[in-house]
């Protein structure tokens, strides 16, 4: 009797202990209307932002959030941002650029990953409208859409490196719900806009951090593959591949190689890409990330312990593919070498057959090569000859000089690449 008494006493100071620890579960903008960012106001509530207006780096920023079940904490927040953005649309063209973050983060107001977000978009802005001048067209709106989610449930420095697992199984169920509305959503205001040929197209990137790559690769993986589908020959007409948007990047994602590997099967046998080929998919995953490369496999084994996996032999176009299905199922996409196709590096440690820069970026892609280098800004991406060029989906294993960890992706020079490689994907 007594122990029954102690071990209940246990677990209520026990809960009494983790509640306080637990991350707050709330919506963080909760004002819907846009707010023009100033010294004097802040407009940390409003989810619509207006930052620089009228300077050349000028640029919106709009907030959705998910709870812990994928659905959208306040659809009217959802419906603010739609509803703005189609009204930008209708009189000038948009480059809508997404990020949903990882572990760790949230909407909170002053998130880091928020901060460097909209450093990012200043950035892009500025070589929007430089391109602009440089091209003789309007430039396009700039627009950032920050997804948020609950990527901490508790807040105690440690302890919430356990929380690992259980944020992964949040982040890959979110994105089968209110994000994949939203994505199409925004897809669907691009789309309108270019029906009415403007001077130039407006455009949708997706980016996606850690967890939030997986929310994103969830969200998107499925429509991705029917689009592929739908390019490929038998329907009177072969056409490159698209994608979702123009362009999806997943940055240190953490999900299983094996959920990848049918989309390598499916670009690998199709033996060639038109000249006009551009990526629709890239994975940059960091040989330091540590993180999806050593805590990630380290869960799996538990979780895949009584599964049956195959060794699957592939072999296409003269391209041959062993694939270890355990192996696979318990690494991250980004750690599996079978499946990496490229190497990105700093440009001082490999030189580089060729130069892209904002304004030559789709000649030189158009003239790819096996095992060919390309250098973008200070960084050189290294073709690794285990897929066709202009394969539109890339698996990029990235140097420790450019992302140090799984949270380093802000950096200077590899921001830059993505700069580039958005430009790449979204021009004429």
């Amino acid at each position: 009797m007594m122990l029954g008494k102690n071990l209940s006493l246990f677990w209520i100071l026990s809960i009494m202990l983790i509640l306080p620890a637990c991350a707050p579960n709330r919506i963080y903008r909760s004002v819907y209307e846009t707010c023009v960012v100033s010294a004097r106001a802040k407009c940390d509530i409003n989810s619509l932002q207006q930052y620089n207006v009228g300077a050349p780096d000028e640029y919106m920023l709009g907030f959705v959030e998910i709870d812990d079940q994928g659905q959208l904490r306040d659809r009217s927040q959802m419906k603010a941002l739609i509803n703005t953005l189609y009204q930008t649309a209708a009189s000038d063209s948009v480059l809508i650029n997404v990020f949903v973050h990882g572990w760790h983060h949230n909407a909170r107001p002053g998130d880091p990953n928020i901060e460097s977000f909209k450093g990012s978009l200043a950035k892009l802005s500025k070589v929007e409208s430089n391109l602009s001048l440089t091209q003789k067209r309007p430039p396009r709106k700039i627009i950032g859409v920050y997804i948020g989610w609950r990527g901490e449930s508790i807040t105690i420095p440690v302890i919430n490196g356990l929380t690992f697992w259980e944020r992964k199984n949040t982040a890959q169920d979110g994105g089968y719900l209110g994000v994949t509305e939203l994505l199409l959503s925004l897809e669907e205001i691009a789309n309108v806009r270019n029906s009415v040929l403007p001077p130039i197209k407006s455009r949708l990137v997706v980016i996606g951090h850690s967890f939030g790559g997986a929310v994103v690769y969830s969200a998107t993986s499925q429509i991705l593959a029917s689009r592929f589908v739908d390019s490929k020959a038998g329907k009177g007409y072969v056409d490159t591949a698209k994608g979702f948007g123009d362009l999806v990047v997943l940055l240190n994602p953490a999900f299983e190689a094996i959920r990848y590997a049918p989309f390598y099967d499916l670009a690998q046998e199709r033996c060639s890409y038109f000249n006009e080929q551009v990526p629709r998919l890239v994975i940059l995953t960091s040989e330091a990330d540590y993180a999806t490369k050593l805590a990630f496999p380290a869960g799996r084994i538990f979780s895949t312990f009584f599964e049956t996996h195959d060794t699957i032999e592939r072999n296409a176009c003269k391209r041959s593919l062993t694939l270890d299905e355990g192996e696979a199922d318990r690494t991250a996409v980004g750690h599996y070498m079978p499946l990496i196709s490229h190497t990105l590096k700093p440009a001082d440690e490999a030189p580089a057959q060729k130069v892209a820069n904002y304004n030559n970026m789709k000649n030189i892609w158009s003239t790819q090569t096996r095992g060919g280098s390309t250098q973008f800004g200070e960084t050189v991406l290294t073709h690794l000859d285990k897929t066709v060029p202009r394969n539109p989906y890339l698996n990029i294993r990235v140097d420790k000089e450019l992302i140090a960890g799984h949270n380093d992706v802000f950096g200077g020079k590899i921001t830059e690449f993505l700069r580039l490689l958005i430009v790449l994907s979204t021009s004429e």
